[in-house]
Order: C-alpha cells, then sequence, then structure tokens
C-alpha cells in the first residue's frame, strides 16, 4: 500500500496538471459514471491529501475521495490521451494531459462535512501544515500498545506506512516493542521531526530513502540496494542480512499484521 509520501505527491501532480482548468471526466470501467458526469467539464480546483487519502475538489462542495489500497495505480500521460482500457476507474483529460485511476479501495463523491468527518478520524499527518504532533503524542503516551503498532495506526498517526515505521524506530535507535507510554516526549518530538523530513524528502524524490549521508553504498563501498520499492535503507526488507552499522542480523516477525523490521543490536533503547 502506498505511504503517505506517495498521495501527497499524487496530489501535487493532479495539481500540477489539471488546476484551474476544465477537464473531461469520465469512468471507462462504468462504476463511476455517474458522479463523473457530474464533474465533467469543471476544473479542479484544489488536490489535497491526508494521510494515505486523496480528495480533488471541484466547484464549491465535490470532493473526489481517492484511496489506493493494496491495488490501486494511478498513471499520468501527455494529450491526447489513448482509449481507455475497461479497467479504469476515473479519467481526468485535458488539452494537455490525462492521468487514469485503477483498482482503488475507493473512488467516490463526497461533500465538504463527508470529507472533513474523514480528517477528523485521522491522526496528524507529518506531511499538512496543520499538523500537531501533540495530538499523536497524547494517544502514544496513554498507551501500553508498541510503538511500532502505534505509528501504524492511521488514528494516531497518518500516512505512516511499514516503510518509514521501520526505518524511523531504527535511526532513533529505538525497541519497535517498547510501549507507547514509556516513549518520552522528547524522544518523540525527536522521532516527528524525522518523519517530517524523511517524508518531505519522499515527495520530493517519489521514493524512500532513509539511510544517511555516512550509510550511502558510495560512503560505505557496498553495493546499493536492489528492491522493487527502491531507496537506501537501513532495515526494510533486509531480514537476515547484516546491518549497515553493528553487522548484527536484522530480523523480522509480524507485528499488527504487517512485517517488522529491526536491527536488535542497535534498538534496546
Amino acid at each position: 500500500m502506498p505511504e503517505g509520501h506517495t498521495i501527497h505527491r499524487l496530489a501535487q501532480d493532479y495539481g500540477t496538471a489539471f488546476a484551474g482548468a476544465a477537464a473531461h471526466v469520465s469512468s471507462p470501467q462504468g462504476k463511476f459514471t455517474d458522479a463523473a458526469a457530474l464533474l465533467d467539464g469543471t476544473p479542479l480546483h484544489t488536490a489535497d491529501a491526508h494521510g494515505k487519502h486523496l480528495f480533488l475538489g471541484f466547484r464549491d462542495a465535490d470532493w473526489i475521495h481517492i484511496h489506493l489500497g493494496l491495488f490501486g495505480k494511478v498513471t499520468f500521460g501527455p494529450a491526447p490521451a489513448p482509449p481507455p482500457t475497461d479497467t479504469v476507474r476515473l479519467r481526468l483529460a485535458n488539452s494537455t494531459s490525462y492521468v487514469d485511476l485503477r483498482g482503488p479501495t475507493t473512488c467516490a463523491l463526497i461533500t465538504d462535512a463527508e470529507k472533513q468527518a474523514i480528517h477528523d478520524r485521522l491522526g496528524p499527518d507529518p506531511l499538512r501544515p496543520d499538523a500537531d504532533p501533540r495530538a499523536a503524542y497524547r494517544r502514544i503516551s496513554r498507551s501500553r500498545t508498541t510503538i511500532a503498532a502505534l505509528l501504524m495506526d492511521q488514528k494516531v498517526i497518518a500516512g505512516v506506512g511499514n516503510v518509514y515505521r521501520a526505518e524511523v524506530l531504527f535511526r532513533h535507535r529505538m525497541d519497535p516493542y517498547r510501549a507507547g507510554r514509556d516513549v518520552t516526549p522528547d524522544e518523540w518530538d525527536a522521532i516527528w521531526a524525522d518523519l517530517v523530513g524523511l517524508m518531505r524528502e519522499g515527495v520530493r524524490n517519489n521514493r524512500i530513502d532513509t539511510v544517511r549521508p555516512e550509510h550511502t553504498p558510495e560512503a560505505m563501498g557496498r553495493p546499493p540496494r536492489v528492491d522493487d520499492h527502491g531507496g537506501e535503507v537501513y532495515v526494510y526488507r533486509r531480514a537476515n542480512l547484516p546491518c549497515h552499522i553493528c553487522g548484527g542480523e536484522i530480523r523480522t516477525a509480524d507485528l499488527a499484521a504487517r512485517n517488522l523490521f529491526w536491527c536488535p543490536g542497535c534498538q534496546q533503547g
């Protein structure tokens, strides 16, 4: 499932390609036909993201709510748009660009009130200017749940997925099984600030890189990572491989229905 930086990057790309100009809105697959017909020919005025939720704003109070889920894909291309396949749930097209949405978990036309209700149930997003990290810490500091599980709970903090969860805990040498209530305010402030920086880089580069300059392949004289997720990481998907820092074996375990990756040697604090 895409992490929050991907959704914010998509919001930027939708805005760049379609904001302010009338768009042809269609649903070749047919599952969004009625809503598409209502929006056809209207300009996109806002592309907004919160966590893993994307919102495309048309007219005064019409929003397309998109959640990609595990299988959703978005494809941009230049005009003229090719004939769509019957898997395209939503297509936007204008004189310069088109974008196709396939396989989302959610693609629905919602109102302002419904959009706000989604925001209200999500935790703060490190990539949003209105985010309040103290709101996340209030929940974390009262919880016996592990910090690794809390970081994946979108009601606590929105947009963090399995990669950022594993990597930020490694970067702060934190045992992923530590209870949230045992994380100090200073530790949380440092984790939040790191997430803000890492995720902004993710938006900028459209991939996740989490290793510090002194741990890059060039600096360490090691081969670059080969993985379909791209990017250089410390522990994610590196089970049974040696840690870049201590040389110990990276471990993996199931936690909160996802694979957790960590270094027992480095993450004892």
